[in-house]
């Protein structure tokens, strides 16, 4: 059974960076692709981005040049670097894997 855990979120300025990390438990991750949404309130969750189980990405045009996603298997982690940030990258973050989502992390850019 997997079981996802963000982590990293914050209050941050704009031009800052942060770094978030989701955390899985389960036999099956090394052969998943793992996506990290965005939720805004009033706003359907949108894919932010997306790294499938051999390292290739996709990222959302709003992001591209500024969020790099990583994942490593060994310790069952997906990460999202995430620099030079703008207001409008505000909202919480969840990370999934399948049909399994993480309780999400807060993510709030002061301008």
């Amino acid at each position: 059974q997997v079981h996802l855990v963000e982590s990293g979120g914050d209050l941050v300025q704009a031009g800052g960076s942060l770094r978030l990390s989701c955390a899985a438990s389960g036999s099956i991750f090394s052969i998943s692709a793992v996506g990290w949404y965005r939720q805004v309130p009033g706003k359907e969750r949108e894919l932010v981005a997306r790294i499938g189980s051999s390292g290739s990405t996709t990222y959302t045009d709003s992001v591209k040049g500024r969020f790099t996603i990583s994942r490593d298997n060994a310790k069952k982690t997906v990460d999202l670097q995430m620099d030079n940030l703008k207001p409008g990258d505000k909202g919480v973050y969840l990370c999934t894997l399948g049909d399994v989502w993480g309780r999400g992390t807060q993510v709030t850019v002061s301008s």
